[in-house]
This record gives C-alpha cells, sequence and structure tokens, in this order.
C-alpha cells in the first residue's frame, strides 16, 4: 500500500468530484446538438491541456494557455449567452411545480383527488384534428421553468383542457388564435401569448416565424412546445431548442407524458 501512500483521498474531494462532474454533465445536456457543443468540447480539452502543462511544470506553456483560459473568460459569456441564461433559469427557478411531480413518485403520499396531470391525449387529438385543416397552432407546456415571464404578454385564462376547447382557441376566426397558449399542469392559463423569437440560423428556411418562436421559448426554458403548421399541417415537438423527430403520434404522446413525468 506503500505506492499509494501520496493519495490522500478526503470525503470532501469525493464530494468535489461528483458536484464538478454533476455541472459538466448538465452544461453538456444543455448544449448538445447545437453548434455550442463543439466550443464547450473545444474548451474541456485546452483545460486539460492546461493543468496537464501545470502538473509537468511546463512553466511556458502554462503560462500561455493559463492567459488565454483567463481572457477567454469574457468571450465565452458572450458564445455562450443563450445557454448561460437557461442554465440560471434552470439552478435558479423559484417556481416548485415541479415538485409535485417529485411527490408522485411516493405512491403513499395522496395528492388533491382532483389530480392536477396534464391530459396529453386531448392535446393530442386536436393537434390531429387541427393538422386535418390546416389550422395554425403553437402550444406551449410548463414544466419547471417558470414561464410567467410570457404569461402577461397575452390574455389570462383558467380553463381546463378538453380537444374541443383547444380547437376553439386556435380556429381561424376565433380573437384568442393569434399567439401560443400557454399549458400549466391540466390548465390553459393563458392565450394569445407572445413568444421569444431563435435567432439560430440552423433553422431550416421553410419554418416560419411560429416555429422560430417554439424554438426561442425552447431555448430559454425547459417547456416543451407543439406546433401545428398552417401551410403544411404538419405537428413539430420542439424541445430544449431543438425538433424532435417521433413516427406516429401515439409515440409522440408516449414522449411528451415520459418529459412531463
Amino acid at each position: 500500500m506503500e505506492l499509494f501512500d501520496f493519495l490522500d483521498v478526503k470525503i470532501i474531494d469525493i464530494v468535489d468530484i461528483i458536484l464538478v462532474a454533476a455541472l459538466l454533465y448538465y452544461i453538456y445536456k444543455l448544449v448538445k446538438g447545437t453548434v455550442a457543443i463543439n466550443i464547450f468540447i473545444g474548451i474541456v480539452v485546452v483545460y486539460l491541456l492546461w493543468k496537464l502543462t501545470v502538473a509537468l511544470q511546463m512553466k511556458m506553456v502554462s503560462g500561455i494557455v493559463g492567459g488565454f483560459m483567463n481572457i477567454g473568460l469574457i468571450a465565452l459569456i458572450i458564445v455562450f449567452q443563450q445557454e448561460i441564461r437557461k442554465f440560471l433559469l434552470m439552478i435558479g427557478s423559484t417556481n416548485f411545480t415541479g415538485k409535485r411531480r417529485f411527490i408522485k413518485h411516493f405512491k403513499f403520499l395522496k395528492q388533491d383527488p382532483l389530480g392536477t396531470e396534464t391530459d396529453v391525449d386531448a392535446i393530442i387529438a386536436a393537434c390531429e384534428k387541427m393538422a386535418s385543416t390546416k389550422t395554425g397552432a403553437i402550444i406551449v407546456i410548463e414544466r419547471n421553468n417558470s414561464l410567467d415571464f410570457v404569461k402577461y404578454t397575452g390574455d389570462k385564462m383558467n380553463i381546463e383542457i378538453t380537444q374541443p376547447i383547444i380547437e376553439s382557441i386556435f380556429y381561424k376566426n376565433s380573437p384568442l388564435h393569434d399567439g401560443a397558449a400557454i399549458i400549466v399542469e391540466n390548465s390553459i392559463v393563458a392565450t394569445r401569448v407572445i413568444l421569444p423569437v431563435s435567432n439560430e440560423r440552423n433553422i431550416p428556411s421553410r419554418f416560419g416565424l411560429r416555429h422560430r418562436a417554439a424554438v426561442g421559448i425552447s431555448e430559454k426554458t425547459d417547456a416543451l412546445v407543439l406546433v401545428v403548421s398552417e401551410e403544411t399541417g404538419q405537428i413539430s415537438y420542439i424541445k430544449n431548442g431543438e425538433f424532435v423527430l417521433y413516427r406516429d403520434l401515439n409515440e409522440l404522446g408516449s414522449m411528451i407524458k415520459k418529459a412531463l413525468v
């Protein structure tokens, strides 16, 4: 055992390693599938190179790389502006709607008898009907991050989710059809909501402002977004700023239910 006597590992060191690993994992999840993932990997490689040169006491190389890391901090804040915002929203979210979903895992703790689970089947059925008539729609489902900062831009509602209600909101002659509908648990809490539009250049040109708005809100929060195209009738599912592919509506419903658990 004398060979490993220099390894003085304490409990706090193990906790430190776990916390760093968790932090890197969540950062990777935020930038996965975006252009920023390549920058993130590059930063990790440069940082590891820096630590290696310091450990080998290569003072000139470590000084150059260390200077680059220090000066590059401001540039990184600019490059990762959207990701940093989303990360801080995830860490500092003050609406603990997620704790209700956490409690669901404990079967012996009963929630209110009315139940607050989102009626995903009604949402999917409404989207299918609107797709058949090429009725444009954008539905945002809140998860852990609060959507209060966009709710106020529309009309406040408090309506239980049903297929006819969703269809009537987005009916072409309805005064509520223009804008997004916000869903919290099993209620439509706002309509005609104006969403932030994404500036990502890699979104195909065939998608208009409705899809860009869907990508925009899913970049800034962990919300799930469904978009029905007015031109093609196609139903798009957007999560974490990305278009999620699915085989059929049954699979789409299962994916949304799993994401809401």
